[in-house]
């Protein structure tokens, strides 16, 4: 698949906001004051600014809020209805820490369970997909919480509770990686399966399907070097796990801290860009691919 900078930043960025808000929201001794506010600004600038971010990749921007009213059969719709409910009930949470010296815990409990069932709703829109086999996969969900908790707590300076779900999210993401590209090779799709027409013979395309690119060989056929993949999965666990693990073992500085984050946020997107950039959709065996 394509991988858009839209959908990256989108996926990146609200995950890591929403992860702040579920600490924020569930913590008994969150943060009150100016000091609240700085870490609300700081979430709501993410989480917002990730689902803005995903309306560039609409054909038409303005049109985003009929999201709003397929919940009952899209989980993009429930992934909207789901964020505005933590978002409301965070942005009420957030005015009493700030502004009354008040912790109106079940606002923050509601506010801090809904914004995970929002990333959990993100991922559930890409595990669907039956027609890309590494997103039909139970690691997405997984995955997707997973980096949202690492990068929550590593924001909101749970160091103890980091250090453990950058780990778990390095060793969950190996496996995934190794369990679908386990299931990619032992695949038995191809062309002759996918036109139902392997009982005749071998089944080869007679030509392409057309003589420039379009919509699909741009979005739906994108292909990665498996060389270059590789690179970039390393690349990814450094800068997403081992890195920042490495700096918060060390003495606190907030220099450190501060590098933590910007590492542990560039590895995110580099796994991301993966995430898109190695999924294939079966429209591709049309493509020769």
């Amino acid at each position: 698949m394509h991988p858009a900078p839209s959908i990256i930043l989108f996926t990146t960025l609200s995950g890591l906001g929403f992860g702040m808000l579920f600490f924020l929201g569930l913590d008994i001794a969150s943060p009150r004051g100016w000091v609240a506010f700085v870490f609300y600004l700081i979430a709501f600038a993410l989480a917002v600014g990730g689902l803005v971010s995903s309306t560039f990749h609409l054909g038409h921007p303005e049109r985003a809020l009929k999201a709003f009213t397929q919940w009952r059969s899209s989980w993009l719709s429930r992934e909207a209805v789901a964020a505005v409910i933590a978002l409301g009930f965070m942005g009420l949470y957030a005015l009493g820490a700030v502004f009354f010296d008040a912790a109106w815990r079940p606002l923050g409990v509601v506010g801090g369970v809904m914004a995970l069932v929002t990333v959990f709703a993100t991922s559930m829109i890409y595990m669907q997909m039956r027609t890309v086999p590494r997103w039909n996969h139970w690691s997405p969900p997984v995955l997707f919480l997973g980096y949202a908790l690492a990068g929550g707590a590593l924001l909101t300076g749970k160091i103890t509770v980091a250090m453990i779900f950058l780990a778990l999210a390095a060793i969950v993401q190996v496996v995934a990686w190794i369990d679908q590209d386990r299931r990619e090779a032992a695949s038995d799709t191809t062309l002759a399966t996918a036109t139902g027409l392997g009982h005749i013979g071998s089944v080869r395309a007679f030509e392409p399907p057309h003589t420039g690119g379009n919509y699909l060989t741009k979005e739906m056929v994108f292909r990665v070097g498996r060389k270059h993949a590789v690179k970039l999965r390393i690349i990814s666990l450094a800068l997403m796990a081992a890195l920042p693990l490495l700096l918060l073992l060390v003495p606190f500085s907030h220099i450190f801290a501060a590098l933590a984050v910007l590492s542990h946020i560039a590895g995110v997107l580099v796994q991301r860009w993966l995430f898109f950039a190695e999924a294939r959709h079966v429209v591709g065996l049309y493509y020769g691919r």
